[in-house]
């Protein structure tokens, strides 16, 4: 299925054709039409205008040219008569791919995936130092094995650095018999292990920041959810601050962190982190791995859904399956159903919560259902109790105190270096006896 799309626009902006393929067996949350939906939202984010798009089903690629060469003769057609400049795939393509795909289309036509779309979206949102280190990483990352001549000098590096015309940055001289290819390649693969280096300070500096968060035994929880699904809003709400909120995919891309009051003696820290998208870019989950150990971190998920989205359920879904990547999945999580001030009929999004488990329904907006929200939070950080035995060093005579303060001992054998405690504990204390576990702790959880 092909169509073109002819609407009048008042801003030249470049012009974006985009392709959509449904291979068989490859698990997606979402159709092949909502993918390409979505699609079209991150070429508008990223400043494309859409001019026409085309679809095909397909048992496997092509070895060549991804889709098949009727569908890229017709294509090749449409990309022609809409004028466009830049052919956007809904897939990550090979480096194979895109060099033969470039071929096809021409010089005049820029050939780019999913991948380098959301690449390009997060450069333009970064503002801080972290920020911009990490999708610098990511793009260098992603165009190593895809350079060739139309990449070199690093023109459009993130950061706005680039190479001087004639050199890679600034680097002008090149070894007896090494192309100009090589000499990039090499710079490049300089550049991502300083960026490496880079973030691991950032990465060391988040953890530090984290133990310094645990002394002072206020539980931390995280925002999570798909891109858009109204987190920043969420956070807002709760902590009185102005954390920037827009409607589009990827606002913000720095976890903020506020302090967020649950009862008159009981707080939390509550940190937003960067939205998920259905094929995350694997660049980008490392890249970003020194922001996202702020979910693996936390005692409490908050998993914040766009209940007024026709694909909910697929964008759940979706999240779910990015923290089991990240191995975050066995975190307790509290889904919450947000915007419901925006459906026909708000009063009946009670019974939405029926289709996940452990859901509250709110809108951010108004702070509807938020009274309730926190009174699960509370609940979790603070009434319910982890069972699990340690066995403590005796130097460690403030986390001994603490358990018998804070837990239930049900039993405290006196050994030699140590002392072996059976019992429970609230769950929001669980990360700091961590380190003295002495056998597999059971991962469930009841209530007191």
């Amino acid at each position: 299925m092909a169509k073109k799309i002819t609407e009048p626009t008042r801003m030249a902006k470049e012009r974006a054709f985009l392709v959509g393929v449904d291979i068989y067996n490859q698990q997606n949350w979402l159709t092949l039409e909502d993918s390409l939906e979505e699609l079209s939202l991150l070429a508008e984010t990223a400043g494309l205008k859409v001019v026409g798009e085309a679809t095909q089903s397909l048992s496997h690629p092509n070895p060549d040219t991804f889709i098949g060469s009727g569908k890229l003769e017709e294509i090749t057609a449409l990309v022609t008569e809409t004028q466009s400049d830049v052919v956007v795939f809904d897939e990550e393509l090979s480096p194979r791919h895109q060099r033969e795909l470039e071929k096809k289309f021409g010089d005049r036509v820029r050939v780019i995936d999913r991948t380098a779309l959301i690449l390009d979206i997060f450069a333009q949102h970064a503002d801080t130092r972290e920020g911009i280190l990490q999708v610098e990483l990511a793009q260098y990352e992603y165009r190593l094995p895809r350079l060739t001549r139309a990449w070199t000098h690093l023109a459009r590096q993130a950061g706005g650095g680039g190479g001087r015309t004639g050199s890679v940055g600034g680097v002008g001289l090149r070894g007896p018999g090494e192309t100009q290819l090589e000499v990039d390649r090499r710079e490049i693969r300089r550049k991502i292990s300083n960026l490496k280096k880079e973030l691991e300070k950032v990465r060391s500096h988040r953890s530090r920041y984290r133990l310094q968060r645990k002394r002072s035994q206020i539980p931390t929880v995280a925002l999570v959810g798909y891109t858009n699904a109204g987190k920043s809003t969420l956070l807002n709400y709760l902590s009185n601050s102005e954390v920037y909120v827009a409607d589009q995919l990827f606002a913000t891309l720095d976890p903020t962190t506020r302090r967020v009051k649950l009862s008159e003696k009981n707080y939390c820290l509550i940190t937003d982190t960067v939205g998920f998208i259905q094929k995350l870019p694997t660049q980008l989950i490392a890249a970003f791995r020194a922001t996202l150990e702020e979910i693996n971190e936390a005692d409490l998920l908050l998993h914040v859904v766009d209940i007024t989205h026709p694909n909910a359920q697929s964008h759940w879904q979706s999240v779910q399956e990015t923290l089991t990547l990240l191995k975050a999945n066995e975190i307790p999580t509290i889904t919450v159903l947000n915007k419901i001030d925006k459906l026909p009929e708000p009063e009946k999004a009670t019974e939405m919560t029926r289709d996940y488990q452990d859901a509250v329904a709110i809108s951010a907006r108004t702070g509807v259902g938020v009274n309730e929200l926190l009174n699960m939070v509370e609940n979790i950080l603070y009434f319910k109790m982890v069972p699990l035995q340690v066995k403590m060093p005796y130097q460690q005579g403030r986390l001994i105190s603490l358990f018998h303060e804070q837990g239930i001992i049900t039993q405290t054998v006196h050994q030699k270096g140590g002392v072996l405690i059976d019992g429970k504990i609230p769950s929001r204390y669980l990360s700091l006896f961590e380190p003295y576990f002495s056998k597999e702790n059971t991962d469930s959880e009841e209530e007191l």
